[in-house]
């Protein structure tokens, strides 16, 4: 019998968080499962990899749609839980890394600063082929583990692009799929290939406090300028059309540009 193929589900939102559970149910026909996440909220830390991270690795019994798994729970940033995952705990190469199902939306030009993003490019930068699901969610619930938030038909399409890397793998120059689910989406909602916003979809605000040396977080917005939107882009189809946005990622960040044109506008390198 064939082996079946290994599937590390990990996040940003923590190793209870329900968007992981959902995450697991949904891969449960797919293949054996490895089930790594942070110990605590790692939201916002991007492909961090702090050196101040602990490393400790601790087993945790995980219980979803009744079956119970070993899952462990790592201290250190997402990125830092694949690493760990895939140097410590896979048995074998990893066939496909699921990073989510994150509590929150991750779309426009600050999906670098993802830690759900962050993981999935953690694992593509080794060869493991990664989604990076994202569920759209009202602010309040960026950092919570809220049982208000339904993970259903994310998990649906989450469990549907898993199938088709699992039976084709991702196409040539494609590392990571970032899937972003509409919070009123059905399973019926349509989806669509898209690019990354070069928008601001987060907007800083000035936190509120008499003295600089307040230790005051500061605030955030979310909002963009529809008149400006690309029509391919991400915030497009979910923020405005209501649309499952896929968006295919690659771990070249190069610029877009012609090398001539830089050279014209530069001068020759000596």
């Amino acid at each position: 019998m064939p082996t079946k193929p290994l599937i590390l589900i990990t996040n940003d939102d923590g190793i209870h968080s329900p968007g992981l559970l959902a995450a697991v149910q949904a891969c449960l026909p797919l293949g054996e499962l490895l089930i790594a996440a942070p110990v605590v909220q790692q939201s916002g830390v991007g492909r961090a990899k702090p050196s101040t991270s602990g490393g400790r690795i601790l087993a945790e019994t995980i219980e979803v749609a009744g079956h119970s798994f070993t899952g462990y729970a790592i201290e250190g940033s997402p990125a830092q839980v694949v690493e760990h995952a895939l140097v410590e705990l896979a048995s074998r190469p990893v066939a496909l890394c699921i990073s989510g199902i994150n509590y929150g939306e991750n779309i426009g030009e600050g999906i670098s600063v993802s830690g759900t993003v962050g993981a999935a490019m953690e694992a593509a930068s080794v060869g493991a082929p990664a989604l990076a699901v994202s569920l759209e969610t009202a602010p309040e619930h960026y950092f919570s583990h809220s049982l208000e938030v339904e993970f259903a038909v994310a998990a649906h399409f989450a469990r549907h692009f898993a199938s088709v890397v699992l039976r084709q793998a991702l196409p040539p120059g494609v590392d990571v799929l970032k899937i972003d689910i509409p919070k009123n989406a059905t399973i019926h909602t349509p989806w669509r290939w898209t690019r990354s916003s070069r928008q601001r979809y987060f907007h800083a605000i000035a936190p509120r406090r008499v003295h600089l040396s307040d230790p005051v977080p500061m605030g955030f917005r979310t909002g963009f300028d529809a008149d400006q939107l690309e029509p391919d882009s991400d915030i497009q189809a979910l923020a405005v059309d209501q649309v499952v946005s896929v968006t295919p990622v690659d771990l070249d960040m190069t610029a877009r540009v012609d090398f001539g044109e830089l050279t014209a506008w530069f001068g020759e390198g000596r």
